[in-house]
């Protein structure tokens, strides 16, 4: 396939495919982990058995903006508990100039290798008083305000669907299992929908408010396309997000979401690998 993919394809370049295969070895990877903000702590809990820079794969998009703090930028395949993980520490937002197709091109690099269940981890931004930075949260459902979508002009025929449906975009039987892992190891997981916004900006007091009045429980700048992609691919979703800090507040700046991360970077990881170990 040209590297030149037509403009709304899900495929991916089968150089990257190439380049991938060659660093699992023998490793067969069954889920794939998508790692936000501040979140890389949880890939030193696998065993590595090769990684990819994502400078080093030929299709990977080319942001137009710079790289992301908290952002390593690779691929890294590894057991965590039972399974072979495909690890994205990182990911592409559209805030760089990206569409949503491109930003979804971790997941569809995933479902290209054959992979059927995808963990997709971020950092928000709490937008309901009741959700306090430092949350996990499951997410139940999303709201797209990107003005975007990785379906928009999309000419297939890869096997998905241009009109997949979105009631279930998280899927139920993943959720069961993380609040299932959650109360095994005392960790609070908490419910809620999650809005995606463009960026980069943090959000105004007044668009928070609009956001609790539209029902948005957190809000952040990723997910949304990777979920949609996935979804039309034929992959199960499991999202959770770690709230690093309510909306909307004065004061708010990366480092922050980055070191909220960490402190929290040993919970997610154990409940990570709990929720793996009952993916077996």
């Amino acid at each position: 396939m040209s590297p030149l993919l037509p403009n709304g394809s899900l495929a991916v370049d089968d150089r990257d495919l190439e380049l991938l295969r060659a660093a699992t070895g023998d490793a067969r990877p069954t889920v794939a982990l998508v790692l936000g903000s501040g979140l890389a702590g949880v890939a030193r809990a696998a065993r590595v058995a090769g990684s990819v820079p994502f400078a080093d794969l030929p299709g990977w998009p080319r942001p137009r903006s710079a790289h992301v703090i908290g952002h390593k930028g690779a691929v890294t395949f590894g057991t965590m508990g039972p399974l072979v993980a495909m690890i994205f520490e990182g990911r592409l937002h559209t805030y760089q100039g990206v569409s949503a197709l491109e930003a979804a091109y971790p997941v569809r690099l995933a479902a290209a290798l054959g992979i059927e269940t995808v963990v997709l981890t971020n950092a928000a931004g709490g937008v309901c008083e009741s959700i306090p930075g430092g949350s996990l949260v499951a997410l139940s459902d999303q709201i797209n305000l990107m003005a975007d979508s990785p379906l928009t002009g999309w000419s297939g025929p890869e096997g998905g669907t241009p009109f997949v449906p979105m009631a279930d975009a998280f899927d139920p039987h993943l959720r069961a299992l993380a609040y299932d892992a959650a109360g095994a190891l005392g960790i609070e997981l908490l419910d809620g929908v999650y809005a995606g916004v463009r960026g980069p900006a943090y959000e105004a007091p007044a668009e928070v408010e609009w956001l609790r009045r539209i029902g948005a429980d957190i809000v952040g700048m990723s997910t949304v396309p990777e979920t949609i992609a996935a979804r039309a691919l034929g992959m199960r979703v499991l999202g959770i997000s770690l709230v690093t800090n309510q909306a909307g507040a004065h004061d708010l700046d990366h480092a922050e979401v980055l070191e909220t991360g960490r402190r929290a970077a040993q919970r997610m990881e154990s409940l990570l690998l709990a929720i793996l170990q009952r993916l077996k």
